[in-house]
């Protein structure tokens, strides 16, 4: 239920990225987008004759005005009148045409690619995302996998436009006349290559530089807006800001590295357009006087050029575009690289022992027999034996931990601030490795389980968990496809949403804002609490789900956390809670008291408040702020 968290660094993990992409990688990330050849032909064909029509348009007006000029009968000039308007309709007809396919091929390709991101994530190890930030992460799903489906539209089919338009031009002057032909070629090459590739090469210079800045900056910049008190008060805010600065002003010295390269792209068009109508002329006049040329057809093969290069003309920025798109290729495939590669590493672990086999078609070993009830009975249970939980390169945050978790238990994980409780929860929910010890799950270590059983049934809600740009319903979908309006209404009611989602003005479809820009702490909170709710996991991982709630309020969501419903299959929730409140905690089974970087204290909470000083001092102080 919640993205896998980056590593509390400043800086993105970006450096493998930053680089050069090797070859190839382009053109992985776009048989990832599966387009639909057929699509891809007939979006050339139609934006070969949009700008075939204007080129046609051009060469109808010339010889219109020459021949008008001469003052022939009218009847002579009346299918060339015909042809100007046809291919005036025609041009914007097919550029109409041809926007509609093409980026309908674009589309469908940017579904595809982010659908195949989001399922070998999910598959793959969570891992492979501990060292990308929350910004990073989002700007990769998002603006990347756009970037890469863009390349069809703005890279790939301008390409294949202009080359049959610039060799059927080229053609047809030659058959006016072969010098301005001859000519025509030799500028609309020079048009279609050269400015391409300086255009091409100042992108990369602004690429290679830039796509670190980039993702530095909407990394450092989301950490800002999300986490701006607790910056404020550690006092890290300012060098937040001045990493802020300085990565947009490393953006903005890459963008000027690119800009003379481009500005001799657009000076190299120019002038190939400029050459080709002087060549015609140069060449023209003289066949004009020798009687080698009619004046009417000097009129065509003159100005036809300057439609000419209309295809031409949006290749650099094609090559731009492929440029961009590359190193936003480079990126995402780096995420489903490493996830398959951890993956693999996972797969090829050595097998736990085997004691038992369960219904679930899992291995269960020695260690647990007497620990965990068989799944078969109960449902799956998650089991952990002397685990310690930290960050990778870390220290533990918090060690010692041995608990069982199964339908129907209610544990509690409650201490001081910085103790590790959400680490515990991303490593119990397999999001994080453990330090120490062992998290199996149905006797199967977490690292070595398949990941598509850990999700159906271990869910997670942590305190990053993303809210999306959409309706209300669709946000809560997430947990589950087929969740019905009904179903939705009732979740929200049972988080304390009920009067929230009466006032909005289009009820389970009002928008919300991307990332839960549009309500508050607390009501994002809650409205991710509704979503765990309708998952149909049967462990769920909870953290603070009291946080930025009012003391009753809070107690309230957590009365009702502890009497969630069951799942569709009937299979009661077990749940492990981690609450900075302590009076909601005495309807938990246990518990876990930690303090110093351990398991200080377990038991009742009544038992923790009369025999653990620091429990007890903290159930006191909660009392006293309430009175």
């Amino acid at each position: 239920m919640t993205a896998p968290p980056a590593a509390p660094t400043t800086v993105p993990a970006t450096a493998a990225t930053a680089a050069r992409p090797p070859r190839g990688t382009l053109r992985r990330a776009v048989a990832l987008l599966e387009v639909d050849s057929r699509r891809v032909a007939l979006a050339v064909l139609l934006g070969t004759l949009a700008l075939g029509s204007a080129v046609a348009l051009a060469a109808a007006s010339a010889w219109l005005i020459a021949r008008a000029s001469q003052m022939p009968p009218v009847l002579q000039l009346s299918v060339a009148t015909v042809g100007v308007r046809a291919f005036g309709i025609g041009r914007g007809l097919m550029r109409y045409l041809e926007r509609l396919v093409s980026h309908d091929v674009a589309l469908r390709g940017m579904a595809t690619l982010r659908t195949t991101l989001y399922d070998r994530l999910a598959a793959g190890s969570p891992r492979a995302l501990l060292a990308v930030r929350r910004g990073d992460l989002l700007a990769r799903v998002g603006a990347d996998v756009d970037a890469v489906g863009d390349v069809v539209v703005r890279g790939l089919l301008p390409a294949g436009v202009a080359v049959t338009l610039g060799v059927g031009t080229s053609v047809a002057m030659a058959l006016f006349w072969p010098p301005a032909g001859l000519a025509l070629a030799l500028c609309l090459l020079a048009a279609g290559v050269l400015a391409p590739w300086l255009a091409a090469r100042g992108a990369r210079t602004a690429e290679e530089r830039g796509v670190a800045a980039r993702a530095r900056m909407s990394a450092v910049s989301l950490g800002v807006l999300d986490d701006a008190g607790p910056l404020a008060v550690s006092g890290r805010l300012p060098h937040e800001l001045a990493a802020l600065r300085a990565a947009d002003a490393e953006l903005a010295r890459a963008t000027d590295a690119g800009a003379r390269p481009a500005a001799l792209a657009a000076a190299v068009g120019q002038l190939a357009v400029g050459v080709a109508v002087l060549a015609a002329l140069v060449t023209g006049v003289p066949a004009v006087r020798a009687g080698l040329l009619a004046p009417v057809e000097l009129a065509v093969v003159v100005l036809t050029p300057l439609a000419a290069f209309e295809a031409t003309s949006l290749l650099p920025a094609a090559a731009v575009q492929v440029q961009r798109s590359r190193a936003a290729a480079a990126r995402v495939l780096a995420l489903l690289d490493d996830a398959a590669t951890l993956a693999r590493a996972r797969g090829a672990a050595p097998d736990a022992p085997v004691a038992a086999t369960g219904a679930r078609g899992t291995t269960r070993t020695s260690v647990d027999d007497d620990a965990a009830p068989d799944p078969s009975e109960r449902g799956p249970v998650l089991v952990a034996r002397g685990l310690a939980c930290g960050w990778p390169g870390r220290g533990p945050a918090v060690a010692g931990v041995d608990l069982v978790l199964e339908p129907g238990a209610r544990l509690a994980v409650a201490g001081p601030s910085g103790e590790g409780k959400t680490t515990l929860l991303l490593t119990l929910a397999g999001l994080l490795p453990p330090v120490a010890g062992t998290v199996t799950l149905d006797g199967v270590p977490l690292d070595r389980a398949d990941r598509a059983d850990v999700v159906r049934s271990v869910v997670v809600t942590g305190e990053d968990a993303h809210v999306f740009g959409t309706s209300v319903l669709e946000n809560l979908r997430v947990a589950r496809g087929d969740v019905t309006p009904e179903e939705a209404t009732d979740a929200l009611r049972r988080t304390g949403l009920g009067a929230w989602l009466a006032g909005l003005p289009d009820g389970l479809d009002t928008v919300l804002g991307s990332d839960a820009r549009t309500v508050s702490g607390g009501e994002r909170r809650r409205l991710l609490l509704a979503r765990t709710l309708l998952s149909d996991a049967p462990l769920l991982l909870v953290d603070e789900p009291g946080e930025h709630l009012d003391p009753r309020t809070a107690d309230a969501v957590l009365d009702e956390l502890w009497h969630a419903p069951a799942t569709r299959e009937g299979t009661a929730r077990g749940l492990v809670v981690v609450s900075h409140r302590l009076a909601p905690l005495a309807a938990a089974d246990e518990v876990l008291w930690l303090t110093g970087g351990r398991v200080a204290a377990r038991g009742t909470h009544a038992h923790l408040a009369a025999h653990v000083p620091g429990y007890g001092e903290a159930v006191r102080a909660e009392q006293r702020d309430q009175t």
